[in-house]
């Protein structure tokens, strides 16, 4: 009996500019189930809202696409330089169809690193290469089903949450959900005021404003407002049959007024009617307070793996908030005026992707 034929692999570095190969890799994202952050619509939206180069390695086999690594080529005064897969993404890493692929692809990412100066790769999830560090106890996602109606949602919600919900519902509050600039400018004004009270410096605005244009079909604004003004606002994606709240937060005014509650459930209503049937509450750092929040709505943790890899005599770059080399800056940024803030955090942050 004949051994099977083993094809030669070619590893291209793609031009995401060309609708020919976007369109084939987008193709191989969705047989291949791969996350929003897999799709090159991602990485160019990245590009345009931060100036982060958009970039990605194929594997070939007689024409067809075997394998793919998203990058996003991070370079950063303040944070160093970085491949990462993928930029201001919580999931990324490498599809393939087989453990050679992927070796392949690792192998060709390490080398365009060093022939590049770049230091280090990092890859949020996907099959880890062999000879990377690998991170398992950092962060945990939270999924779960969408249920049949909005009443079976509530009740689907543990008791205690839910009772956090029903004050929300009584408040008065008004929920706009929409595309339009003036939703944008609406959830931006609430975004960076929360980022800002967390001591984090805000990203650009031109990055959500990038990702609604990269996404006609699938994103879209929520905002609960108190008495005509934005109090609590959630920009999420919709792929793969499930939606992800991905950039939100509130002011001070809404912890009050129960405002991201109602924003979380009335997400979970308005995805069901847009045919989801998962919610996807993203990522969160291990046994920091939104974990412990997602826990109490009914989500389990599944622990997330990333990668890292490091050319000899490197170290990876650490963007990690709750490093004690940031501890004192993000006390420090708590008690920036706002404005102030809104000014300066969009450079720094680009270097956070």
């Amino acid at each position: 009996m004949n051994a099977p034929v083993k094809l030669p692999t070619a590893i291209i570095q793609v031009d995401l500019t060309d609708a020919a190969t976007t369109q084939r890799i987008e193709d191989f994202v969705r047989e291949q189930r791969g996350s929003v952050f897999h799709r090159p619509a991602w990485l160019r939206a990245v590009e345009t809202g931060t100036g982060q180069r958009a970039s990605g390695l194929i594997a070939e086999q007689m024409g067809a696409i075997t394998g793919w690594l998203p990058l996003t080529e991070v370079r950063s005064a303040l944070f160093g330089q970085a491949l990462v897969s993928s930029g201001f993404g919580v999931g990324g890493g490498i599809l393939a169809d087989s453990p050679e692929v992927t070796q392949s692809l690792a192998d060709a990412a390490q080398a365009h690193a060093i022939r590049h100066s770049i230091p280090s790769i990092e890859v949020r999830g996907g099959t880890i290469p062999q000879g990377w560090d690998r991170i398992t106890d950092k962060h945990a996602e939270f999924v779960a089903p969408l249920s049949d109606d909005d009443e079976a949602q509530l009740l689907s919600i543990p008791r205690k949450s839910r009772a956090e919900v029903r004050k929300g519902l009584k408040n008065g509050l008004e929920v706009q959900i929409g595309r339009s600039n003036a939703d944008l400018a609406s959830h931006y004004a609430v975004y960076s005021e929360s980022v800002r009270n967390l001591g984090t410096p805000v990203f650009p605005k031109r990055l959500f404003s990038a990702m609604l244009d990269a996404f006609p079909e699938s994103s879209d604004i929520l905002t609960v407002f108190a008495n005509g003004a934005p109090i609590s606002s959630v920009l999420s994606f919709y792929h793969g049959g499930a939606v992800m709240p991905y950039w939100g937060g509130g002011v001070h005014a809404a912890r009050n007024l129960r405002a991201s509650e109602l924003m979380y459930y009335k997400l979970m209503c308005h995805a069901r009617e847009r045919g989801m049937d998962r919610f996807d509450f993203g990522r969160s750092k291990t046994g920091s307070g939104p974990y412990h929040f997602k826990k109490n709505w009914g989500f389990e943790p599944k622990p997330l793996t990333y990668g890292k890899w490091s050319a000899p005599g490197h170290e990876a770059r650490d963007v990690d908030p709750t490093s004690e080399a940031y501890s004192r800056k993000i006390e420090l940024w708590k008690k920036l005026p706002l404005p102030i803030a809104n000014m300066i955090g969009p450079w720094i942050a680009r270097g956070l992707a």
